[in-house]
């Protein structure tokens, strides 16, 4: 009898169930591309697709330059986070919180608004380059490589300062004081205390950025003319003019994976050799900047967050300003929103909410139960499924799209072109935010709580829906944010999968941007940036402030 219940435990119905999902939605999609990367009609079995992409330099130039900018991009977003975290979190800066908040909106907002910005700013018509040109300046140009980096650097640097922030308070003090009183302090501490300490982290942070810039397309595709990136190379191949290649887009999305998982396993790798715990008894206490010193940790706090929020304040003004064509006025009115609104504004903020929250409640659900598997009942079955769930993490939006276009197009069951392809996609992608912040949470949840309930009479499911998941809510409810937040700025894979009916407020700003209708872009990208303060709002009130992340 014994073995009879345990058969039909409603947890294991549910692993059961979520393993089936994720076969159906995302393996078997997998295992389609596969094929079609290796097999068509005409030929079978073949290796044309990847002989084709070696062949010509054209093609795996794309590898090279997605990590030529993607590894460029990594280091500058280190270079230019950690000294902020550090002053951040080991001086009392003024207006801190302000600064925070200011960075993690950076962070939040879609990259390619940020690429379409600074080309309004710095390309060959910009603002700043007229006006520097005026004087005999010349900054060059702003396409291509440099202003990946630069777009995408400003974008991610945020990410290191939030991990690192999180790092820097689990110092003890008492190893600051015993390495001061050994004479090993300033700069040499940092770098042989500070960084050796923080090691995990930094790897942690270096592979977040990576693979973020390595999987953004809206930004090479808008800023960076004839420097094509993989994601690029993806898009161009699968959804040609002169006709969709599906083999070839398969065989690249393929190669993509795979070095996305290479690179995976190598900073898992390095993690490894540095994998230590600290304890921080005594938390570091913040010292009050003084003289020059302080004077320039405050300046280069807030200029870089001045920098990187320009592009932001420059859409929402230019957004007001009058249009000629593609040329702006001097003038200021509400004639982009009004464009805007003819444009399917209104479509598109229905359809950007309505998946939005579609989406986030599958996520939730699927985290919350992913969460108590893999913490309350650890086991290999469990385990595999967390995995599999984390494997989207460090693909690119575009394979997934791909996967599930090739997947879910035939005729007996075809999902192409509805809402429900986009939600699975982005259920998909952003489930790993709210499943790891309720897996940390879960984690320093006493279990005695749910044994004292349950030898009260109560059932495992009622413990977990009245004692668990309530004690879980802020960890959920911030993961679910930042989960949201991603979902609103996400269109690496939406651009495959959309069409008129289902618009979304980052394709339309994007379809703007490329008919040239800049004024009517700058007003969907605002209307996109309201939505995201709104929801660092709701993340800062349901974190409480919080100043780290849940890895």
């Amino acid at each position: 009898m014994m073995r009879a219940r345990r058969k039909f435990d409603v947890w294991n119905g549910l692993a059961i169930l979520l393993m089936a999902l994720f076969l159906v939605f995302f393996i078997y999609p997998c295992v389609r591309l596969m094929w079609e990367a290796f097999y068509t009609e005409k030929t079978g079995f073949t290796l044309d697709a990847f002989v084709k992409f070696f062949e010509k330099s054209y093609y795996w130039n794309t590898i090279l330059n997605s990590f030529k900018v993607s590894g460029a991009v990594m280091l500058l977003s280190l270079v230019l986070g950690i000294p902020f975290s550090y002053f951040y979190s080991f001086f009392a800066l003024k207006g801190r919180k302000v600064l925070f908040v200011l960075a993690l909106l950076c962070t939040m907002s879609a990259p390619f608004i940020g690429a379409y910005s600074w080309i309004m700013l710095l390309g060959r018509s910009g603002i700043i380059t007229k006006f520097l040109g005026g004087l005999g300046i010349d900054l060059g140009s702003i396409y291509g490589f440099d202003g990946i980096l630069l777009v995408q650097a400003l974008k991610l640097f945020p990410l290191v300062l939030i991990y690192m922030n999180g790092a820097f308070q689990d110092i003890d003090n008492s190893l600051m004081e015993a390495s001061a009183n050994l004479g090993c302090t300033g700069v040499k501490r940092f770098f042989r205390i500070l960084m050796g300490l923080t090691m995990p982290t930094v790897l942690a942070a270096s592979l977040i950025v990576f693979m973020r810039a390595f999987a953004d397309f809206g930004t090479p595709a808008i800023i960076g003319e004839g420097f094509k990136t993989f994601p690029v190379l993806i898009y161009d191949s699968f959804l040609s003019e002169v006709g969709a290649d599906y083999n070839f887009a398969s065989a690249v999305s393929v190669l993509a994976i795979l070095l996305t998982g290479v690179v995976f396993l190598f900073q898992k790798f390095a993690t490894g050799r540095f994998k230590f715990s600290i304890n921080s008894l005594h938390p570091i206490q913040k010292k009050k900047p003084r003289g020059v010193s302080g004077f320039l940790m405050h300046a280069y706090c807030y200029v870089l967050i001045a920098v990187a929020m320009l592009p932001q304040l420059y859409i929402i003004a230019d957004s007001f300003r009058d249009y000629k064509g593609q040329v702006a006025q001097s003038t200021y009115s509400l004639s982009n929103y009004h464009n805007a609104v003819r444009k399917l504004l209104g479509r598109s903020v229905t359809n950007t909410l309505t998946i939005s929250i579609i989406t986030l409640a599958i996520i939730i659900v699927v985290a919350v139960v992913i969460a108590y598997l893999v913490v309350r009942r650890g086991n290999a079955f469990n385990h595999a499924i967390d995995t599999i769930s984390m494997l989207p993490y460090i693909m690119p939006g575009a394979v997934i799209g791909i996967a599930l276009i090739i997947a879910f197009s035939g005729r007996q069951f075809s999902l192409t072109g509805t809402m429900a392809i986009m939600v699975i996609a982005l259920a998909i992608r952003r489930m790993p935010y709210t499943s790891r912040s309720a897996t940390a949470t879960i984690m320093q949840i006493p279990i005695s709580t749910e044994e004292a309930a349950i030898s009260l009479g109560a059932s495992k499911m009622k413990t977990f829906v009245r004692i668990t998941v309530p004690q879980m809510s802020s960890g959920i409810l911030s993961g679910a944010i930042l989960s949201f937040v991603s979902i609103i700025t996400e269109m690496s894979s939406g651009i495959f999968l959309y069409n008129n009916r289902t618009l979304t407020l980052t394709l339309s700003t994007y379809s703007a941007i490329t008919l040239g209708s800049y004024g009517t872009a700058s007003a969907f990208a605002t209307v996109t940036t309201l939505l995201t303060v709104v929801c660092l709002i709701l993340y800062l009130v349901f974190s409480r402030g919080s100043e780290r992340v849940q890895v």
